[in-house]
């Protein structure tokens, strides 16, 4: 060990090393408490928590639990070649893949940053969406944007945005060799691409000193959109090489996660259809002649951040791993094996419902994935599920990354997860599912052919399946709509964005099945003055009953019900009367296990009489169920209960249509 000199600030230096051992023992006698008798090792896999993709965080990391993923200072030997189209074993996928160190910031295989400098030198780059189809508006918003923070643009263009023949409109009055523009252009990225290139000479901008990205990316509309147009990958590789050639500031190629990630695809599914799309343009345009560097150099890879801080900064590291690793086996020089990364804030986690929740929520994204190593950030406005956002959201977007960036400084230490046990163990574990999952696409023939088959959508939907099952019983929860939900906020109105192309994967939202619940409730609010109703019907003091009355308040209020809780408790004799006057249909008993035993039976007797049309008691019965059943209580809510469809019920046997 080594023994540092005396500092004065020494903590524990006469106490002796603590083991793993010691640490699980305690953990047994913790479990012990709660009638689970485990020791050893079996104690500390009790507490751990299973995320998507297989992938597990355990309660406690230590050296031991990366020291096989940093041991190394290569990758082992490939099989099968990449760039030339061999499928037979997943792009050479090696035995001791998880063995690659983690290397210095700027080198291969890059997981630290994709530059030595990092984000330290300028930041990331704070790149600003716009999509407002009327040109004039996007340029005044585009101007406030450069004029306060943003660095860099990203602008939707086509029918879902900016015509394309008003693109110099919108750009009126942007210096073009200062601030670099991405285009997005699902359905016309060709015409795009020429218009601003056009743009570029007219304004006698240097082509060295274009700056940006053309947004080319016929994958990406395929899997959005379920068309192809014959062609596109040929207009798609000859941008690649006019920017080859001409161009070296632009990237023509965009690898956009976005689709699948908006369909619902886990972290590890959204890497691995990004790596399969990837590889599917390296073979494009080495065998329309570039070489093997220039081809990486023309793809920029796009990526959603959410909220899970660990899991994005995770991400992001892998990605580029991964990427370096792909790069290596085209036979790509070191250096090109760098991948460009875009971070959006994931629209799969905005909220209709207390929208103002979204801006914490893309805080966090932005944070993770500036420290995760993407190279730009686009911050979603919080309005941005209700339409197209307005003055102050777009100024709340961009303030996100300059308070990180200039207030919080984030971007002074390169790399600043490095070295995290834990970190450093997901980002093996994400990168070892992703490579798995990429795998098995270039065994169907790559990401174009996997989307026709129908593969990735098929496997897609599954993985939305079973997380919609955890959205259902608010083991996931959601702020704002399934947690701490506020019925009498007022509806937050936007000018409806543009409708998207659809017809591909689908596009899903974490609160959509909350949301067509309180979409009923607005609707009988609307038609009949009043929310639906429930009667919570306390037993005992407030001491007794708290806990689970705001347990089915929120529980009830999640679907758009309205809690009533007067008096304060009731009994058998009081309950009928009070149920009465609540003016509601239906009831909950609340209180604790050992005061149900004593009086839910006479209570919810009193509350079927009163005309209750169903009665529920919030927790688990027990031993007690049949005696509850009897007595008229017809369905328990506790944690872990499938709120969707006990609400879907509750509001169908109002009558709430």
């Amino acid at each position: 060990m080594t023994v540092l000199p005396d500092d004065g600030l020494s903590l524990a230096a006469e106490f002796p090393e603590a083991t793993r051992a010691q640490w699980q023992s305690l953990v047994a006698g913790v479990l012990r408490k709660s009638g689970r008798e485990l020791t050893g090792p079996a104690a500390e896999e009790a507490l751990l928590t299973t995320l998507q993709d297989g992938l597990t965080t355990r309660p406690l990391y230590t050296a031991e639990d990366i020291a096989g993923s940093l041991a190394d200072d290569a990758y082992e030997d490939a099989r099968g070649d990449t760039a030339q189209g061999d499928r037979g074993d997943g792009a050479g996928a090696p035995a001791g893949f998880g063995a690659a160190r983690t290397g210095l910031p700027g080198f291969a295989p890059f997981t630290r940053a994709g530059r030595p400098e990092g984000a330290a030198v300028s930041g990331w780059d704070v790149r600003q969406r716009h999509a407002h189809p009327d040109p004039r508006r996007t340029n005044e918003a585009v101007l406030a944007d450069l004029e306060n923070g943003v660095t860099s643009l990203w602008l939707t263009v086509g029918p879902t945005g900016v015509p394309v023949g008003e693109l110099a409109t919108a750009l009126d009055g942007v210096h073009l060799d200062l601030a670099p523009v991405v285009l997005a252009a699902v359905d016309q990225f060709a015409s795009a691409a020429r218009a601003l290139l056009a743009l570029y000479d007219r304004r006698g901008i240097a082509p060295h000193a274009a700056r940006g990205g053309l947004g080319a990316d016929p994958v990406g509309r395929f899997a959005r959109t379920g068309r192809r147009t014959a062609g596109d990958v040929d207009r798609a590789v000859e941008l690649a090489a006019l920017c080859d050639r001409t161009y070296p500031g632009l990237r023509a190629v965009c690898v956009d996660g976005l689709p699948y990630h908006e369909a619902g695809a886990s972290d590890a599914q959204e890497l691995g259809c990004a790596l399969a799309t990837g590889v599917g343009w390296l073979r494009d345009l080495t065998g329309a002649g570039l070489s093997a560097e220039a081809a990486c150099g023309q793809l920029e890879f796009r990526y959603a951040a959410t909220a899970d801080q660990f899991l994005t900064i995770a991400k992001f590291r892998a990605a580029r791993r991964l990427w370096a690793r792909v790069a290596q086996v085209c036979g790509a020089p070191a250096g090109a094996g760098a991948q460009r990364q875009h971070a959006v804030t994931s629209p799969v986690m905005m909220t209709r419902r207390d929208p103002w929740v979204n801006m914490l929520r893309t805080t966090v994204a932005s944070l993770a994935a500036g420290l995760g190593g993407a190279d730009a950030v686009t911050v979603l406005p919080f309005d941005h599920a209700l339409g197209l956002p307005d003055t102050f959201a777009r100024r709340i977007a961009r303030n996100t990354s300059t308070i990180l960036l200039a207030e919080s400084h984030l971007g002074r230490v390169i790399d600043p997860a490095g070295g995290s046990w834990y970190v450093e163990r997901l980002t093996d574990d994400l990168a070892r599912a992703a490579w798995a999952w990429f795998q098995e696409i270039e065994r169907a023939g790559g990401q174009r052919a996997a989307l026709r088959s129908g593969l990735i959508g098929e496997r897609i939907e599954g993985t939305w399946r079973e997380r919609s099952a955890r959205l259902a019983r608010r083991t996931e929860p959601i702020t704002g709509v399934s947690e701490f939900p506020l019925l009498d906020q007022a509806p937050v109105e936007r000018e409806p964005a543009p409708a998207p192309s659809g017809g591909g994967l689908p596009v899903v939202r974490r609160d959509e099945a909350f949301e067509a619940l309180r979409a009923r409730s607005d609707a009988h609010l609307a038609a009949t003055g009043a929310r639906p109703r429930v009667f919570l019907a306390a037993l005992g003091p407030a001491a007794v009953h708290t806990a689970r009355a705001a347990f089915a308040t929120g529980f009830f209020r999640a679907g758009g019900i309205e809690t009533v809780h007067d008096p304060v408790s009731v009994d058998a004799d009081t309950a009928a009367d009070a149920f009465a006057r609540s003016g509601a249909t239906v009831a909950c008993l609340c209180s604790s296990d050992a005061l149900y035993a004593e009086r839910a039976a006479p209570v919810a007797e009193a509350l079927k009489a009163a005309g209750a049309a169903r009665v529920f008691l919030a927790g688990r019965p027990g031993e007690h169920r049949e005696t509850y059943l009897r007595a008229g209580i017809d369905e328990f809510v506790s944690v872990g209960t499938d709120a969707v469809a006990v609400l879907g019920s509750v509001l169908d046997r109002m009558g709430v249509a």
